[in-house]
Formats: C-alpha cells, sequence, structure tokens
C-alpha cells in the first residue's frame, strides 16, 4: 500500500507562485513515475506533468497548457515529489493531486496509468 499526502497549496494573486509537495510512503518510490493532475470545478481530470522514475528516471512530459511555467522534480532520498508552479493564471484554480505511476509506465499521461493517488491541495489564482 502507497500513501501520498500533498501539500503547498493555497491562495495566489496572478502571476505568482507555488510549490507543492508530495510525500509518498513505501521503499520503492525511486522506481516509479510520478504525476500531477488537477481538477477545476466542474471539469474533469486533467493531466499537468510527470517524471520518469527507475534507473532512467529523470525525464519529465508536460501538459501543453503548463509548458515554460509549471516545473516537477523530485528527491527519491526525501520520497517526495514537486511542482513548482511560477507564472499563475486564474485559470490554474484547481485541485491539484499527485499520483504514482503503474509498474513499467515511464511517462504516463492518463489517469488510468496510475494506481495510488493523494487527497488532493487546493490551488486558487486571484485576477
Amino acid at each position: 500500500q502507497v500513501q501520498l499526502v500533498e501539500s503547498g497549496g493555497g491562495l495566489v494573486q496572478a502571476g505568482g507562485s507555488l510549490r507543492l509537495s508530495c510525500v509518498a510512503s513505501g521503499r520503492t518510490f525511486s522506481n516509479y513515475a510520478m504525476g500531477w493532475f488537477r481538477q477545476a470545478p466542474g471539469k474533469e481530470r486533467e493531466f499537468v506533468a510527470t517524471m520518469s522514475g527507475g534507473w532512467n528516471g529523470g525525464s519529465t512530459y508536460y501538459a501543453d497548457s503548463v509548458k515554460g511555467r509549471f516545473t516537477i522534480s523530485r528527491d527519491n532520498a526525501k520520497n517526495t515529489v514537486y511542482l513548482q508552479m511560477n507564472s499563475l493564471k486564474p485559470e490554474d484554480t484547481a485541485v491539484y493531486f499527485c499520483a504514482k505511476g503503474r509498474p513499467t509506465y515511464r511517462l504516463p499521461a492518463r489517469s488510468n496509468d496510475y494506481d495510488y493517488w493523494g487527497q488532493g491541495t487546493q490551488v486558487t489564482v486571484s485576477s
């Protein structure tokens, strides 16, 4: 069983920055891709970013809507994945979730590619 706990959400003005953190339980954190998704009110959950794990870990993939503004990173020694969010826009307002990729998935971008999810953290960007 893997538990994921997000933190770092909050209220920020447009143009501002936030860094989300997600701490994972389990000793094999480094073996798996980790990702971030978000869900705005009335909308479906959408992919934000992912980073590969394992021996060739460190590769990243982003949704077009956040490319150049958001950066995903991980610290395997701390079992933590981060999402640095810069130049935030009101349309970035959502609940942000971290998730653990299923085995063998390198850069998963679909919800079904993930098997464990955190509870989410609210990010609100005011205009």
